[in-house]
């Protein structure tokens, strides 16, 4: 794959918690399962070692080591944090979003459709912004319209409605 990077980007530290240093970490995807397995995590570049993880509704509660007070903790808040591309534990039919950035679409008939500029986390779904010739589509990311992923020859497939609506950009 050509659009790999060696750490992803999973969320940010939204506050401190507690007096002992406890962190808050909100994942892009709330239903992520990756700080539960991961020994270590990027805050802001640096790297630091998970102590305890503990998944809550409003985040996930992380003990990192070196970080002992509220103040350490304040200190975080606002970062980004980033997980090493090799820790992620993929099924055989995922993928990562990020990766079908700068892949070709193709219709069904092999028809040149675009190419994949970004992936927007929609409310319902999440949607391909697919940009061609000038022209900007969103097309849902579900099964109906998006019929084959080839990560290795950097290729999607799909087969959307024939009234799609596009934009200039």
């Amino acid at each position: 794959m050509n659009n790999t990077s060696a750490r992803l980007e999973i969320g940010g530290i939204a506050r401190a918690h507690g007096i002992r240093g406890e962190v808050v970490v909100v994942t892009h995807d709330p239903d992520s399962e990756t700080l539960a397995h991961v020994k270590k995590i990027y805050v802001g570049g640096v790297e630091r070692e998970i102590v305890a993880a503990r998944d809550t509704q409003r985040g996930w509660l992380i003990v990192l080591a070196g970080v002992v007070t509220r103040n350490d903790a304040e200190a975080l808040r606002g970062q980004i944090v980033e997980v090493d591309r090799d820790a992620l534990e993929l099924g055989e039919d995922e993928v990562l979003l990020h990766d079908l950035i700068g892949c070709a679409v193709k219709k069904t008939d092999g028809t040149p459709f675009g190419e994949i500029a970004a992936v927007e986390a929609g409310e319902m779904q999440d949607l391909l912004v697919i940009h061609e010739s000038g022209v900007e589509r969103l097309l849902p990311l579900v099964d109906v319209f998006v019929k084959a992923i080839d990560l290795d020859a950097r290729v999607v497939v799909v087969d959307p409605p024939d009234d799609m609506p596009g934009t200039k950009l």
